[in-house]
């Protein structure tokens, strides 16, 4: 690959092959641009992959895909896969604290709750930790008027058991962060807009909920909302490759980008080992990889914006997928998983029933459950550092003292993702802003991913379609200047 790159087109270097650099190549395909991703790992797919479990395909990373964002079902669409969607059949979830699962409360957001009767009703908080949090309504205004952590400004209104037993599972499940450390505007970006000109962050939470039905009328005699999630049959994990044989484009595993230099033409990587290093050059280049190997790869580029990458820290996590038969569970389950407070101490932060929150898992053995429990928080390596078998044990052991399975389960997948979730910590919008600011200075060059405006699957893909528009912008500009 040159400046010339194939036919005298010109060229561009994706450098990583998770979602976000395989849909910037894919939304490449139609720009009449030679495309080489480059991925430094033996596979493509990042944080999404699949494999069997008691012979059931399931996703080993990300499940479900928010449907309510137009980004992930507007791509699938098109790459013809819409067909595949499947629906949940049930999001209702619980909360595992205070010595059993208790159900999670309909009117909150992110834990934030909208409707303190009933939160009340569901029993995960205290009587004093409820009284605490009704305060909410009466008291001033206590925003700083600048970014704050979560802790800060949601304990400010509600108090520490609304923060512990609420909010953090929840935004544990997203992060597996600390709340202490995870950003408010950063991290609940719709509350924090919607807070902004009123008192009462429950208030504030209320309008972006759907509305509740009028009083006498249960929700049932309501239209049904679309489903908040969704999911692909064959599981999310396929979605790489369906995007890399759709980009048309060049794709290369094992080939780490050691180095990324400017030349008088545009850019040069350095890929492969010091020992035998391959020389690429590029008209543009979009990185697509985490804040610590893109900060490595911008430092001689792009100082300020690789000292702002390198202070995003990454959490380790574990998932561990267990399949046992329908027996084992003494009472059926009906809820799609639950969640565990960290301050409750459990090894576990979260458990999801896949076979019931998407039934299409039971076609094959209506007769079998696959359960996926989440492990590994921000500070807790220690748990992460136990071999397969022992942090498998420790998931099935949380598992049956929440919901009594008997047995062993019939198949076991521990899926270890270490560094794989990036803090979206105190100061974050300001943090991206000057990365953005560094890159825009370096024409050519864009980057993309879960480090910057959220971690999902629709936010990785609206972060590949910035950075697509910023290259074909300039090398639009490149080719009418000829």
């Amino acid at each position: 690959m040159t400046s010339k790159g194939r036919a005298d087109r010109r060229t561009v270097a994706v450098i990583g092959g998770g979602v976000a650099g395989l849909t910037a190549a894919f939304l490449l395909k139609d720009a009449g641009l030679a495309v080489t991703v480059l991925e430094g790992s033996p596979r493509l797919g990042g944080k999404l992959s699949v494999s069997e479990v008691g012979g059931v395909a399931v996703d080993a990373g990300a499940e479900a895909l928010l449907a309510r964002r137009p980004e992930g079902v507007g791509l699938i669409g098109e790459l013809g896969l819409a067909g595949e969607l499947e629906t949940p059949g049930t999001t209702a979830a619980g909360i595992w604290t205070r010595g059993q699962v208790r159900a999670l409360p309909r009117r909150q957001f992110m834990g934030v709750p909208a409707d303190f009767d009933e939160l009340g009703a569901t029993g995960i908080l205290s009587g004093g930790g409820l009284t605490r949090a009704r305060q909410d309504l009466s008291l001033p205004d206590s925003a700083s008027g600048g970014d704050e952590s979560v802790t800060s400004r949601v304990g400010a209104r509600f108090g520490p058991e609304v923060v512990d037993r609420l909010v953090e599972p929840l935004l544990g499940g997203v992060y597996a962060g600390r709340c202490e450390d995870l950003s408010f505007e950063a991290t609940l970006p719709a509350l924090a807009h919607a807070a902004r000109g009123r008192r009462s962050l429950t208030q504030a939470a209320a309008s972006i909920l759907p509305p509740a039905p009028p009083p006498g009328q249960p929700a049932a005699g309501q239209p049904a909302p679309p489903p908040v999630f969704t999911t692909l049959t064959g599981g999310l994990g396929t979605l790489p490759a369906a995007l890399a044989d759709a980009s048309g484009a060049a794709v290369r595993t094992s080939a780490m980008v050691r180095e990324l230099a400017r030349t008088s033409t545009g850019w040069r990587l350095t890929v492969g080992s010091a020992h035998a290093p391959e020389q690429l050059d590029a008209d543009a280049v979009i990185i697509a990889v985490p804040g610590r190997p893109a900060s490595r790869l911008l430092a001689g580029v792009a100082g300020a914006a690789a000292a702002a990458l390198a202070e995003i820290r990454y959490a380790s996590m574990a998932i561990i997928t267990l399949a046992y038969p329908e027996t084992a569970f003494d009472v059926p389950l009906t809820r799609s998983g639950f969640l565990v407070p960290a301050v409750d101490g459990k090894a576990v932060k979260a458990v999801t029933f896949s076979s019931v929150k998407w039934p299409h898992l039971r076609r094959g053995d209506p007769g079998l459950h696959i359960v996926r429990c989440s492990v590994g928080r921000l500070g807790e390596d220690a748990v992460l550092q136990r071999d397969d078998p022992e942090l498998a044990g420790l998931a099935a052991a949380d598992l049956a003292d929440a919901t009594g399975v008997r047995g062993d389960p019939v198949d076991v997948r521990v899926s270890r993702w270490g560094g794989g979730l990036p803090q979206y910590s105190v100061g974050h919008l300001d943090r991206v802003a000057r990365i953005r600011a560094g890159i825009a200075a370096e024409p050519g060059l864009a980057v993309c991913g879960a480090a910057y405006d959220g971690v999902g699957i629709p936010a990785c893909i609206s972060t590949a379609r910035l950075a697509v528009d910023q290259v074909l912008a300039y090398l639009g500009s490149q080719d009418m200047s000829v």
